[in-house]
């Protein structure tokens, strides 16, 4: 089957041969003049409209491009100015041709800007919201939802605007790393702390906010002022309870010593609380081992502590006797008074009454010790010098009584104090007392000047065996010048004896006695018999060799009544070498 031909291509009219086809037409039909005149009008006017209407669609075309082609610059200018870009865009210079082309050229360039401002829009809203998450975080208010999505000013979206935010939103940071820094450090002091005092961190961490402790964190962690506050708060109520029990825990340490010590406790016993008394000398900022400051702990210290002061009262009475009996006992070395009975009677009716606290009464006997320790110690110079004095005055005496029994001997003319019987050794002593006797006047100045320093010191008597020392040595001084007196009256009756004998034996020839007794001198001072400090002898008092032998064997003077009644009566004869036989 042959293909059929396509049609000719139809021709393009024109208004010309329109018009002479519709010539041709109203020749065949055969309308007047008037009325083809009439119809060609209408024919001109209709396409007078037609062109008007066509012209004024195009002139609004070319509105609609020119406001297009505007409206685009404008908003180019204002993306531009937003963008911060100093550039203008200027159609005349940019763009050229048609408006359609203008157009064509300017679209492209706006879509641009478009891109680059939703762009830039998107990234100030992404700073933004970073920025008002942080604000709220560190405020507080995120806790009440998350914070609503910031608005974007449009119109300045410059780089500069951009980087102000930006340094904005880092400095929000940096505040939020600080402070997570410091939760984060603060945490950890808090967690030690708990394993010191056995707590649980967790229920700890969750009364300052329950994000410290959720695991799988829906929010971030809580880092405003207010948590902070109970952060910083809750550790120092930690540190301030720490450092009650490490306290509380140093002093029942110290107790558990001071009880081990007066209880004599085993070491095995007290190895079992090495943890607790390892801690008196910790200072509260060290850190220390895990659970050594539980409360489970300190109760059983207390336990202990309690137990150990219930073995301590029942043996208190015991311990506060014993310290009395110390105490006597170093009053007593030093020859300091106590009155004993009256201690000892206020002692046990303190304690028998239980009103006491025993531990204040070991303590004030404590005391006591220390302070009569430091006060025999303050005595102990001149104590060594009292015994020297002492010692100076028993030979004093013993000196005194030898030269005595000498002087008996030889007025008797026995011969019982022979070598035989160890004479030489009581010369020899006899000898090295004589240098002693003469060494105690100088003693005693030094005894006294020390005496009286001490005083001045203490503010107090130097009291010795219940007498004040000054007050003996004074004694003790006067009644050696008295002896001193004695001696010079002495020598003095014993010359007017020699002579009144002289001169009563010379009419009658008689002679004087061939016997030459010795010197019997008898020192001042005490025989061993004496007391010391009250300065005066118990049995003895002071003689001569005259005295002691009731007068009868000096010279052997009972010659006649002549020279008896020429003799006054209270005259005591003497023989002629008795001229030292008194007491120095």
């Amino acid at each position: 089957m042959a293909a059929r031909p396509s049609p000719p291509p139809p021709t393009r009219a024109s208004c010309g041969s329109f018009l002479q086809e519709l010539q041709e037409l109203w020749g065949e039909i055969g309308p007047d003049e008037l009325e083809r005149d009439r119809m060609i009008l209408q024919l001109e006017e209709d396409c007078l409209n037609v062109y008007r209407k066509k012209v004024e669609q195009t002139r609004k075309q070319k509105a609609d491009l020119l406001q297009a082609m505007s409206l685009g610059e404008a908003e180019i200018e204002k993306i531009l100015s937003a963008l911060g870009e100093r550039e203008s865009f200027s159609r005349v210079e940019k763009l050229g041709g048609t408006l359609i082309e203008q157009l064509a050229k300017l679209e492209p360039v706006l879509d641009d800007l478009r891109r680059r401002r939703d762009e830039r829009i998107n990234e100030f809203l992404a700073v933004q919201l970073h920025i008002v998450r942080l604000q709220a975080e560190i405020s507080g208010t995120i806790n009440h939802g998350d914070p609503a999505a910031p608005l974007v000013d449009e119109t300045d979206l410059s780089t500069g605007r951009l980087a102000e935010l930006k340094t904005q939103l880092n400095e929000l940071q940096t505040e939020k790393n600080l402070r997570l820094q410091k939760i984060d450090s603060q945490i950890k002091c808090i967690n030690e702390m708990c394993n010191m005092m056995s707590l649980d961190l967790k229920k700890t961490l969750y009364e300052v906010h329950p994000s410290f402790v959720e695991l799988e964190r829906i929010k971030s962690m809580s880092i405003s002022d207010s948590t902070l506050d109970r952060l910083a708060g809750k550790l120092h109520a930690l540190n301030q309870e720490k450092k009650q029990r490490l306290r509380k825990l140093q002093d029942l340490g110290s107790t558990l010593i001071e009880l081990w010590s007066l209880m004599d406790t085993p070491l095995d016993e007290q190895k079992c609380f090495d943890h607790v008394t390892s801690l008196i000398s910790v200072s509260p900022n060290t850190v220390m081992p895990q659970g050594c400051l539980a409360h489970d702990l300190i109760e059983k210290v207390e336990v202990e502590v309690k137990r150990l002061k219930h073995l301590k009262a029942s043996k208190m009475k015991e311990l506060v006797l014993k310290k009395m009996t110390q105490l006597e006992e170093i009053y007593r070395s030093v020859h300091m008074h106590i009155d004993s009975d009256h201690e000892w009677q206020i002692l046990t009716e303190l304690i028998d009454s239980g009103r006491a606290d025993l531990s204040e009464l070991l303590t004030d006997m404590d005391d006591r010790i220390a302070e009569a320790r430091d006060l025999a110690l303050s005595r102990k110079d001149i104590l060594e010098k009292v015994e020297k004095w002492t010692s100076a005055t028993e030979e004093e005496g013993w000196l005194g009584e030898y030269e005595g029994t000498i002087y008996m001997v030889s007025i008797s003319g026995s011969n019982r104090y022979n070598a035989g019987r160890g004479a030489h050794i009581n010369l020899k002593r006899a000898e090295k007392a004589r240098v002693l006797v003469s060494k105690i006047p100088s003693l005693l100045e030094n005894l006294t000047t020390k005496v009286k320093a001490w005083e001045k010191e203490k503010g107090m008597s130097f009291m010795y065996d219940k007498k004040r020392l000054l007050d003996s040595l004074e004694k003790y001084t006067s009644e050696r010048q008295q002896k001193e007196e004695e001696k010079r009256r002495s020598r003095e009756l014993k010359k007017l004896q020699e002579q009144f004998a002289a001169e009563q034996g010379a009419p009658y020839g008689a002679k004087p006695s061939p016997m030459r007794p010795l010197s019997a001198r008898k020192p001042l001072g005490q025989s061993t018999n004496v007391n010391i400090v009250g300065g005066t002898p118990n049995s003895r008092r002071v003689s001569t060799p005259v005295s002691r032998k009731g007068g009868s064997s000096c010279g052997k003077m009972k010659d006649t009544g002549k020279t008896a009644a020429s003799i006054p009566a209270n005259y005591v004869s003497l023989p002629k070498d008795c001229s030292d036989n008194s007491y120095m």
